[in-house]
């Protein structure tokens, strides 16, 4: 993905220098350079600007026993070191981990979810989120979130070119195909990556724990407090990155949701729990 993301930054610029500037090569180094700049930034930095923007505090054992009490087991079950804890202040119920690896991940829930759900639920959730961290799957989603964004940016970026350009109505055209194919693109590649790993994720994360049937309750629970009282802050790039979908949404915008429907969940948990015997 950081190849692809400099492949159509350096398309974007080739057409905005090319056709519009008459100077191909400095728009491509150009673009390149950006390319660059953002892939270092998702590399080493997107964890921290997922915490700052949903105001998420890194929490000692001391400040929510509760919270790294249920967490430590999981881990012992996974056999995988202890994340960094965080709360975010806001009563919507959610939990999302972010972090390039294993010793750089940090879980974060909110105040929300630590009221609504029992020790079981919250066991599953977790479970989920350090499922998710085993597979690496924060540093992938967070990478296909900042490409996805980055070639919207650069789309529009080329299509405000092409408005002040007197060139032929083909270089226009040609803009207009590119300002609406790549965000579309880099977005459904997203959400196909989060939908995959979603999934895999609700099946390792309830297997780790021996129970599928206690994330499929919090599934339930998360999905209507999620309903009722949906984020107020941070950005739609990062809802992926979430157990549930945390944003509202309606009509055309469900088709690109950026998880699995939680009916669909629940019943892949349910015909688990048959297979395994689980009951928990």
């Amino acid at each position: 993905m950081f190849l692809a993301l400099i492949a159509i930054f350096m398309a974007i610029g080739w057409i905005i220098g090319g056709l519009f500037f008459n100077d191909w090569i400095t728009g491509s180094l150009v673009f390149l350079v950006l390319a660059g700049i953002i892939n270092f930034i998702s590399y080493f930095f997107s964890d921290r600007i997922v915490l700052w923007s949903y105001k998420a505090k890194i929490i000692s054992r001391a400040e929510a026993p509760r919270l790294h009490n249920i967490v430590n087991k999981v881990c012992l079950k996974a056999n995988m070191p202890m994340p960094k804890m965080a709360i975010v202040p806001t009563q919507t119920p959610n939990a999302f981990a972010t972090g390039r690896n294993e010793n750089n991940a940090v879980v974060a829930v909110t105040e929300g979810i630590l009221s609504l759900l029992t020790d079981d639920e919250l066991e599953g959730v977790l479970a989920h989120e350090m499922a998710h961290i085993k597979d690496k799957d924060m540093l992938l989603m967070t990478v296909a979130a900042t490409v996805a964004g980055a070639i919207s940016f650069a789309s529009r970026m080329a299509w405000f070119s092409s408005m002040g350009s007197r060139r032929s109505n083909d270089n226009a055209i040609l803009l207009l195909v590119v300002m609406i194919t790549a965000p579309i693109a880099a977005v459904l590649l997203r959400l196909a990556i989060s939908r995959n790993r979603e999934y895999k994720a609700d099946k390792e994360g309830s297997l780790m724990i021996q129970k599928p049937l206690a994330l499929a309750r919090a599934l339930e629970r998360l999905e209507e407090g999620n309903r009722r009282r949906p984020i107020e802050r941070g950005s739609p790039a990062s809802a992926s990155l979430f157990i549930v979908n945390p944003f509202r949404g309606g009509g055309f915008v469900t088709l690109f949701m950026t998880h699995p429907p939680v009916s669909a969940r629940v019943k892949r948990l349910e015909e688990l729990s048959e297979r395994t015997g689980y009951l928990g």
